[in-house]
């Protein structure tokens, strides 16, 4: 059971917000995520102020990992 406004729901979708988790060794994390199921959907590009990339999990939800580094 789920309270505080949200629900439940047995389908995913890709128009909720993303979240984006940090990591110091991000090519470690992105082996973990490929060997455990997660399809990477935006290889790692740089940005100002890191690198990220973009993976769907083995349930369909969109997240993405970051590194300063």
């Amino acid at each position: 059971r789920l309270g505080g406004g949200f629900a439940a729901s047995s389908q995913a979708t890709a128009d909720g917000p993303l979240i984006v988790l940090y990591a110091i060794d991000l090519d470690a994390v992105e082996a973990k995520i490929r060997d455990h199921g997660g399809q990477i959907t935006r290889d790692t590009f740089e940005f100002p102020g890191g690198r990220r990339f973009h993976f769907v999990d083995p349930g369909g939800n969109e997240l993405a990992v970051w590194s300063d580094r």
